[in-house]
């Protein structure tokens, strides 16, 4: 296996990690208004959040910065032809963080609800948006002989991929109702249950109708049991909730989007953004990628650091993994 095919595992890994972690923490953020039914209750569900968000947002970071290093020329070509829809996650994303921390910075309802009108849409956002991304990136884009993007903004709001982007939404809020299962305790906790249990059939029959069309247009056949057991863990998933085991129902959610994001890059793979022009456009791990020494360096850095990161992470999850709950009156 060479090193550019290792690096391009290893991006995968990191896009599945953020998706996995940054996805509930998008579900706290959306779910806000619908569970917080008074201040109290929206500063539990940050507060669920709150150790972590921050740390979740560094998969991204090294993501985009892995993606940069070992592989130029997807990046180049990616960040100028999604550059709108980028600025418009970055925007989001920095308001949404821009919130968490000032937020409780001055005792006003008006003050905290113009915060938490941020946190909803910052978001929302970047979790549709995602997938709008990921769907063209599967899919194709115009890309001319040099290896520039031809399109517009128009070109990338397609069909399949807007299904993407609501499946990556439902995902996430589903993924976030269930950690907040997991998370709150009494009254939230039946609330969060309940909005996971309505939320589950129209998430399903979203995600199912989006890996099926996938599998047909773009499909291999690993992908085909790939893609099966991610709609099995969905299903896992809903059927934990409904016996009230919230630890196996988060295990569950987590899966679906680590197969579902799983089976995305493994039919990408040995492409790293096709061409919709002419395949001789594509850019590949072979054309896109950096010289091997690069890649040589690349690796014996991220063999050093990255068993550390995922150690603080882990350890971090593990010191704030109490249930939250209300004060009592």
């Amino acid at each position: 296996m060479g090193l550019a095919t290792v690096w391009f595992i290893l991006i995968a890994v990191l896009w599945i990690g953020y998706f996995v972690l940054e996805g509930f923490d998008f579900g706290v953020g959306m779910l806000l208004p619908v569970l917080g039914r008074d201040d109290i209750d929206r500063r539990i569900l940050i507060n669920t959040i709150g150790p972590v968000w921050d740390g979740n947002e560094v998969w991204l970071i090294v993501a985009g910065a892995g993606t940069f290093a070992a592989f130029p020329e997807w990046y180049a070509t990616m960040f100028s032809g999604f550059y709108l829809v980028l600025l418009v996650i970055l925007l989001a994303l920095i308001a949404r963080g821009v919130a968490f921390e000032f937020r409780g910075k001055h005792d006003s309802d008006r003050w905290r609800r113009g915060w938490d009108r941020a946190i909803f849409w910052g978001s929302l956002i970047p979790a549709a948006l995602w997938g709008v991304a990921f769907g063209n990136i599967i899919a194709g884009v115009p890309i001319d002989a040099r290896h520039e993007y031809t399109g517009n903004l128009l070109t990338l709001l397609n069909p399949y991929a807007l299904l993407g982007g609501l499946v990556t939404l439902g995902l996430f809020l589903l993924h976030g109702a269930v950690f907040l299962s997991l998370k709150t305790t009494h009254e939230l906790r039946a609330r969060a249950r309940a909005v996971t249990l309505r939320l589950a059939p129209v998430v399903a029959l979203v995600a199912v109708l989006f890996l099926a069309v996938t599998q047909v247009m773009y499909g291999k056949t690993v992908t085909l049991i790939t893609s099966a057991l991610a709609v099995a863990a969905l299903l896992a998933g809903i059927g934990a909730t409904i016996r009230h085991r919230d630890g196996w129902a988060f295990t569950a959610t987590a899966a679906t989007i680590i197969l579902a994001t799983g089976t995305l890059f493994i039919n990408l793979w040995p492409n790293v953004l096709p061409s919709s022009t002419a395949a001789a456009n594509s850019l590949t791990i072979t054309n896109a990628s950096s010289s091997p020494y690069t890649l040589l360096v690349m690796t014996w850095v991220a063999a050093i650091f990255l068993p550390l990161v995922l150690l603080y992470e882990g350890w971090s999850y593990w010191v704030f993994r109490q249930r939250l709950t209300r004060p009592p009156s």
